[in-house]
């Protein structure tokens, strides 16, 4: 009875000592928001010292010795499936922070924020030089971390980093889905081009489009998807992005007069990414059974919205005469046909973030590439421009003509966030596959969509997806709501019935 009592209180220790982790968190996500959206220049050192020492707060509390102890004796309550699960993530997460000193988590802190504002000045200026030196301090920290983290967890360097992002996701496997899908891409894309080509491609409306009413629809599109503002808001940022927490989510973008859908996409690819966090399981809230199950599910949440509800055939309809009014022009301009135009246009170009889903992997596929080579050391920073111009070449046919649309477009590496990107894909191809299950779960589900109703997606995913929190890996939460691991296929039958016929 002693030893039961010991292993439940240690438990119960360790939920305690979590949400309060969690909440330190929380403060960073914020700080970050703040940071990107609207923090004066003047502020960044001080932020750079605010989140490397809250940084070092938040990984202090989890290796103290205490907490080893605590693991060591900690039982999950009988028959409670949730618990155990989390007691699991709970010693992932101890094992992961032990391998990594305090002094260099705060270190990997201030020189991401350091190197982030670098990044902002070069990015402005097209100038990949002036970033080089403080990415290659970033770089070097990077690696210190892979090295530890590889260590403790017995995969190379590379992949404890991926492992970090999506958890059980290999290189390997990754090489392999990509190589796969560089093979139809040499198929398809010419193939889409032959049939774009046949059609009338006129695009939607008449610039300028005014930002107020850009802003006003993203807003109400967003809130039509599910989003609830009363938990949410919508500013501006240089690089679109979803943070907060789930009761306080914060969402950017940025706006183009001379073209609507950059801002209004990726406010909705941004409110799938928050719909996942407001429908993660409220009972596990701050314990690590209850975030999210990696960031290529998180991706294939945008994406389901972004990608496959909002661009779909039955929503084009819906939306046509919603944009119509808002920017108060003519709704023959806004057709599903002259939508379709610009919205499922497949074009070889330089932005990953505002690239058609067909070329949009072969994005990803070259800075899988580059950062693990970075990582490997078998990529010199200096040589980074270069190799991505020539990448850009193999993959696509297209060299940027400068830095800003070429290497340093992305803030992902310049903010330490090596091992990312190859989620994004992942993600694009879960989208796909948990699209087909949802319509075959939900058969009303695109004529809903057609009236702008996105409630039978949006409870399909609360049920499968959102609610199950982190209980389940990658492919086993494919495996339960589709009825199948990741399967590329899905997303090539996808694209062909989209852009083929």
């Amino acid at each position: 009875m002693n030893e039961m009592s010991n292993s439940a209180g240690a438990y119960q220790r360790l939920t305690a000592r979590f949400a309060r982790m969690a909440v330190v968190e929380e403060a960073l996500s914020m700080l970050g928001w703040d940071e990107a959206a609207v923090m004066p220049d003047g502020g960044a050192a001080a932020r750079a010292d605010q989140l490397a020492m809250l940084s070092g707060v938040a990984h202090g509390m989890l290796i103290e010795p205490v907490v080893a102890d605590d693991l060591a004796a900690a039982e999950a309550p009988a028959g409670d499936a949730v618990a155990a699960r989390n007691l699991a993530l709970m010693r992932r997460a101890h094992r992961q922070a032990v391998a990594l000193p305090g002094d260099l988590v705060e270190a990997l802190a201030r020189q991401s924020s350091s190197c982030e504002k670098v990044w902002r000045a070069a990015r402005a200026a097209a100038d990949f030089s002036m970033v080089a030196g403080p990415l290659g301090d970033l770089l070097a920290l990077s690696r210190e971390k892979a090295q530890a983290l590889s260590a403790a967890t017995g995969l190379s360097p590379y992949d404890a980093l991926i492992d970090s992002y999506q958890p059980g996701i290999r290189a390997a496997e990754i090489s392999q889905i990509f190589a796969r899908y560089e093979r139809f891409l040499q198929q398809a894309l010419p193939q889409a081009e032959a049939v774009q080509a046949r059609r009338e491609q006129r695009g939607p409306g008449m610039a300028p489009f005014a930002v107020a009413a850009q802003e006003a629809l993203c807003r109400k599109l967003a809130a039509q998807a599910g989003l609830d503002f009363t938990g949410a808001r919508l500013d501006r940022s240089m690089h679109p992005f979803c943070g907060g927490t789930p009761t306080d989510i914060r969402i950017t973008t940025r706006y183009d007069e001379a073209d609507f859908c950059s801002a209004l996409m990726g406010v909705l690819h941004e409110t799938g990414h928050a719909l996942y966090e407001a429908g993660l399981p409220r009972a596990q809230a701050r314990q690590k059974v209850g975030y999210a199950a990696g960031m290529a599910v998180h991706e294939s949440q945008s994406l389901i919205i972004e990608m496959q509800a909002v661009r779909s055939d039955a929503f084009l309809g819906y939306l046509g005469p919603v944009l119509a009014a808002g920017f108060g022009q003519d709704v023959r301009d806004f057709t599903p046909d002259r939508l379709s135009a610009r919205l499922r246009r497949v074009e070889r170009s330089f932005i990953r973030v505002e690239a058609d889903e067909m070329t949009y992997p072969a994005h990803v596929i070259l800075r899988f590439r580059l950062e693990s080579a970075l990582i490997a050391g078998d990529l010199a920073v200096a040589d980074l421009p270069g190799a991505w111009n020539e990448g850009m070449r193999d993959l696509l046919g297209i060299v940027p003509p400068n830095d800003a649309q070429g290497c340093l477009q992305d803030i992902h590496w310049y903010a330490e966030l090596f091992g990312y990107f190859p989620s994004y894909t992942l993600g694009a191809m879960a989208a796909a596959q948990l699209m087909a299950a949802a319509r075959r779960a939900e058969p009303g589900l695109d004529a809903a969509l057609a009236q702008g109703d996105f409630s039978p997606l949006l409870g399909w995913l609360r049920t499968h997806v959102h609610g199950q929190g982190s209980m389940f890996g990658f492919n086993e939460l494919l495996q339960r709501a589709t009825g199948k691991p990741l399967d590329p296929a899905d997303f090539e039958t996808h694209l062909t019935a989209r852009y083929l016929s």
